[in-house]
C-alpha cells in the first residue's frame, strides 16, 4: 500500500502507526526507512514523532545509539534506519521484516524498493507486509509505477481508483500487472512463454490518494501551512498542495515574464537590504574553450517586503579579469547603495574553499557570505520563483535587462542558467538576513573583521 499525493496529509503518521497493530507479538519486528539518517534524527523528523506518539505505550523503551529502534514490552521491535545508495540493502541480506515501510518512497531507487521485498518475509504470525508514502515526482520511477491510479493527461489522482487493488509480478526487470492474480500470470506468459510466474510471486498493490484536507488536526493547529503551500512557486505549489504527478519545471513556469509588469526606470528609493549575488565560473573555459561566464544579480528587499533587481553582470572573462570586476562591483555598489552583502558560492573540495578564501581576502572591507551550495538549480530557484510569480519582483530597465529576463524565462530549458542561480543565491542570503542574522560587524577602520567572514 502506498499513500500519495500533497504534503501534509498526515502520510508519515499512518507509517507510524501501523506497526502498532502488531506490537503485543513478540516476535514482531518492522523497519521504517528513509533516504538519510538526518531525515530521521534531525528536529521534527520521524524519531521526534515517534516519541510523542510511542510512549503512550507503558514501558515502551526508545533506544536512539547507535542505532535507533523501539522496544516493546512483548519484545516486538520498530526500527528506523536508512538507505542512502544502492549497496546499502546488502546490509540486510539474510533478515526476515514481517513489515516494511518507506518514507518518501520516491527517494529511493526501483532497484532499492524491490530488492527490499526480498527481505519481506516473516516467521512471527504476521503476514509480510508494506507501506510506503510519497509525494509527486514525474521524474521518479514511483509515477511510472503509479500510473493506472493517476490521470495521465491531467496529472492528478483519479479519485475513484484511490484504494482500489490491483496485481503485480516482476519478472527480469519486467512488471506486469493484472486486476486478478491469473491475469498477471497469464500476461507474463503472452509475454514470453518462457516467463515463469508463480501465484506466491503476485503482489497485491494499491495506492490511496492523501491531501492536505485529511489531516484536520494540522490545519487546525497550524492555519498557516495551507497558506505556506499556496505561496509556493506553481511547480511546487501544483506537486505538493493539488498532488499533481506530471507537473514538471518546464521553460517558462518558474519566472514568466508578465509576473514582473512593467520595467521600472529608477532604482526605487525604499530599499532596506541588498545583497549581490555571484555565480563564479567553475572552470577557466567552457567546453568550447571560450571563457566561461560569471555573472552576478544585484537584489534589494524592499520596506514592503518585495524585491528589485536593480544590476547584473554576465561576462566570459579569464580568471584575473573575474578578480578585477568582482572587486570594481563591490566598490560601486558599496558607494551607491553604502552597504551591499555579497554572496558567493563555494565550490566543492580544497579548490573551491581555497579560491572563496582569496575572495574574502580580497574584499576586505566588504561584508561577505560564502556558502557550500545544496540541491541542483531548480531547487534553489524555487524560493525566488514563487515570489517572482506572485508578482513581487520588480526589474529595473538598464543594457542588462533583456539578457536577464531572456535567461530568467528560458529557465530551466536554456543552455545558460548563471543569472538564475546569481538571483536566487542573492534571495537566498536576503531571507537568511531577514530571518535575524546579523551582519558583519566593522573594526571602526571601515574594515569587516575577519572573524565575521561568513562560510556556511
Amino acid at each position: 500500500m502506498i499513500y500519495g499525493g500533497a504534503a501534509g496529509g498526515g502520510k508519515s503518521w499512518a507509517l507510524l502507526y501501523e506497526p502498532l497493530r502488531h506490537v503485543d507479538n513478540p516476535d514482531f519486528g518492522a523497519v521504517l526507512f528513509r533516504a538519510s539518517m538526518t531525515q530521521i534524527t534531525e528536529q521534527g523528523g520521524l524519531w521526534d514523532e515517534s516519541m510523542k506518539l510511542y510512549t503512550l505505550f507503558p514501558r515502551a523503551r526508545p533506544i536512539k545509539s547507535p542505532k535507533p529502534y523501539w522496544k516493546f514490552p512483548s519484545g516486538a521491535k520498530i526500527s528506523f534506519r536508512q538507505i542512502a545508495r544502492d549497496a546499502d540493502v546488502y546490509d540486510w541480506q539474510g533478515t526476515q521484516i514481517a513489515l516494511i515501510e518507506f518514507d518518501e518512497l520516491t527517494h529511493f531507487t526501483e532497484s532499492e524498493f524491490f530488492y527490499m521485498l526480498s527481505r519481506n518475509r516473516s516467521m512471527c504470525g504476521v503476514r509480510p507486509y508494506v507501506r510506503a508514502s510519497c509525494n509527486p515526482d514525474a521524474d521518479s520511477w514511483v509515477a511510472s509505477f503509479l500510473s493506472w491510479w493517476i490521470d495521465q493527461d491531467t496529472g492528478y489522482a483519479i479519485p475513484e481508483r484511490s484504494g482500489k487493488i490491483r496485481y503485480m509480478g516482476r519478472v527480469n526487470g519486467q512488471i506486469f500487472w493484472g486486476d486478478t492474480v491469473d491475469e498477471v500470470i497469464d500476461d507474463a506468459r503472452d509475454a514470453d512463454p518462457d516467463m515463469k510466474l508463480e501465484a506466491h510471486e503476485v503482489k497485491s498493490v494499491t495506492f490511496i490518494l492523501s491531501t492536505i484536507q485529511d489531516n484536520q488536526a494540522l490545519l487546525k493547529a497550524d492555519p498557516g501551512y495551507m497558506a505556506n503551500l499556496k505561496a509556493l512557486s506553481i511547480v511546487e505549489r501544483e506537486r505538493l498542495l493539488y498532488g499533481n504527478w506530471k507537473i514538471k519545471a518546464a521553460k517558462g513556469l518558474f519566472f514568466p515574464r508578465p509576473a514582473i509588469g512593467e520595467l521600472l526606470e529608477d532604482v526605487p528609493s525604499d530599499v532596506v537590504r541588498w545583497v549581490r549575488g555571484w555565480d563564479l565560473a567553475a572552470t577557466d573555459t567552457d567546453e568550447g574553450g571560450d571563457p566561461a561566464y560569471t555573472a552576478s544579480v544585484l537584489l534589494g528587499k524592499r520596506r514592503d517586503g518585495s524585491y528589485v533587481i536593480a544590476d547584473a553582470t554576465n561576462n566570459r572573462l579569464r580568471a584575473d579579469k573575474v578578480r578585477a570586476m568582482v572587486k570594481q562591483c563591490a566598490a560601486a555598489d558599496k558607494a551607491q547603495y553604502k552597504r551591499v552583502r555579497i554572496r558567493m558560492s563555494q565550490d566543492p573540495g580544497q579548490a573551491g574553499k581555497e579560491q572563496a578564501q582569496s575572495y574574502v581576502k580580497m574584499l576586505a572591507g566588504f561584508s561577505v557570505s560564502v556558502v557550500k551550495e545544496s540541491g541542483n538549480k531548480e531547487a534553489r530557484a524555487e524560493p525566488f520563483a514563487a515570489q517572482w510569480q506572485a508578482g513581487n519582483v520588480k526589474v529595473v530597465a538598464g543594457a542588462w535587462t533583456e539578457t536577464l529576463l531572456g535567461q530568467y524565462e528560458s529557465f530551466p530549458e536554456s543552455k545558460f542558467k548563471d543569472l538564475v542561480d546569481s538571483g536566487s543565491n542573492a534571495f537566498n542570503e536576503l531571507e537568511m538576513m531577514n530571518a535575524g542574522s546579523v551582519p558583519p560587524a566593522e573594526n571602526g577602520t571601515g574594515t569587516t573583521l575577519k572573524a565575521s567572514y561568513w562560510f556556511r
